[in-house]
């Protein structure tokens, strides 16, 4: 019999530490929004499209399928010589070749400026039936993104993996506004550093302990709240250098955190992405086991 008892005990104990059962709303709420992420992911023009970046010297930058251009697109996509990109004082310049037909924006290409990604929006050059570009800036660099709808990333692509919805990962957090503007260190993978405006921070209990994660905001008029951030997870269920998760903006002195949303950032689908990295102050020293997992499988701590 207490052999008997100590194992209801435990299977009492395995069903608090998993949370219990989703309200059925809740569980297909979260398994919609699922659905769309990946949709998102393998749409056309999603991250999954992405298999090239080029950042620009100054002046003349050749681009074509021939190997000796400076941006060389993938065989059969585009002619040998399909334009160059001038870079000029932060300005760069499409120059078409005689003959070669693209769009930008839908309109016939020829010679003109493109808007980079910064301020935005970028001007997209539509390249044959496969390729677009467009030009993106990063603490003053400047550089070519490519997308291909035949992408080898997109083919090869199986399918995103996700911790099991609980519901004690949508948390009610206190959100504590800055008394003045502040401005949050953000790191990326180039190695640069962005100061981005921060409201405030949210504090809550999460696996027994009070901690707090700070949120920025990721243009002017944002209308969420933008958290990056590790925890004891990262780089053994979920992607190494992080997760994303966005929450309404705050209201009455709250914010509910829904962790079952978190999720990798485009780094983890393509080598192409600039992804921001979490500030120091948001590497937590607890395991959060909601949300999205990495792409392959890591055995438990």
């Amino acid at each position: 019999m207490r052999g008997f008892l100590l194992a209801l005990l435990g299977l009492a104990g395995m069903a608090t530490a998993a949370g219990r059962t989703p309200d059925p709303a809740y569980r297909a709420e979260i398994e919609k929004w699922r659905a769309d992420r990946e949709g998102r992911l393998k749409s056309d023009g999603g991250w999954l499209q992405v298999v090239g970046l080029f950042w620009l010297k100054d002046g003349a930058n050749s681009f074509g399928t021939d190997a000796g251009n400076r941006i060389v697109l993938p065989p059969g996509s585009a002619p040998a010589r399909a334009g160059v990109f001038e870079l000029r004082a932060g300005k760069t310049t499409l120059r078409m070749e005689p003959g070669v037909e693209a769009t930008v924006d839908g309109h016939p290409a020829g010679t003109r400026e493109l808007r980079p990604d910064v301020p935005g929006p970028a001007d997209v050059l539509k390249l044959g039936p496969r390729l677009t570009l467009h030009v993106i800036e990063r603490g003053g660099r400047y550089g070519i993104r490519l997308k291909d709808r035949e992408s080898a990333l997109l083919k090869e692509f199986g399918g995103l993996r996700w911790f099991p919805v609980r519901e004690d990962y949508r948390v009610e957090a206190r959100f504590v506004p800055h008394a003045s503007p502040k401005k949050i260190a953000v790191p990326n993978i180039l190695g640069q550093v962005e100061e981005l405006p921060s409201p405030g921070y949210a504090a809550f209990t999460i696996g027994g302990r009070e901690v707090r994660l700070d949120p920025v905001l990721e243009e002017p008029g944002a209308t969420e709240l933008f958290f990056i951030f590790r925890d004891q997870t990262t780089g053994k269920q979920t992607y190494p250098a992080g997760r994303f998760l966005y929450a309404p903006m705050p209201k009455d002195g709250r914010v509910t955190l829904d962790f079952n949303k978190a999720y990798s950032p485009p780094c983890a689908f393509t080598p192409y992405a600039t992804c921001p990295l979490p500030p120091k102050q948001n590497r937590l020293s607890v395991r959060i086991e909601a949300g999205e997992l990495t792409g392959k499988p890591h055995s438990s701590p």
